[in-house]
């Protein structure tokens, strides 16, 4: 093994370590930020839980829990859409840093994934979820978001896929 190679492997974990520790570090700062910015949040996620109440899908007869009235949560939607965005640009922060630190492939696709589900997801509440939000709403919001699973396994397959190319 050369000496180049040695310190390639060595510094790369390190490298990792260092991408991992700024994300996390940065998730707690976005979760306290939204927390400061939306009064009685915990009271806010008490009472959207406690809403909860089984419930057709429309032209369906399956039977799903949901929150009785949707729209009656505007305010917990808005630091939902709030932690989505601000994962979202803190997925583009990786992927720079990513690609600068010259991270693995199979990291660099997995953050590519990523940015595409919470920027989805974050243009996902935006559009179903609000003051006005109906129960068929509710549920299109959920097939939007495993729509937005199965997008951003794509994007990850096609960085894969440019790589071998």
């Amino acid at each position: 093994m050369s000496g180049n190679q040695s310190t390639k492997t060595r510094t790369q974990p390190a490298r990792e370590g260092l991408i991992s520790a700024i994300s996390v570090g940065a998730v707690f700062i976005l979760i306290g930020v939204i927390y400061i910015n939306t009064p009685d949040l915990w009271g806010k996620i008490g009472a959207f839980l406690g809403s909860f109440t089984s419930t057709t899908v429309t032209s369906t007869g399956v039977t799903i829990p949901a929150p009785q009235f949707p729209a009656s949560h505007a305010v917990l939607y808005g630091a939902v859409f709030q932690f989505s965005l601000g994962i979202g640009i803190l997925e583009i922060l990786l992927l720079a840093l990513r690609l600068l630190l010259r991270s693995p492939i199979r990291k660099t696709a997995e953050t590519v994934g990523n940015l595409v589900f919470w920027f989805g997801a974050s243009y996902l509440v935006t559009t179903y979820l609000n003051g006005a939000t109906t129960i068929t709403q509710w549920f299109v919001f959920w097939a939007g978001v495993i729509m937005m699973a199965g997008l951003s396994l794509i994007a990850r397959g096609f960085v894969l896929l440019a790589r071998r190319i």
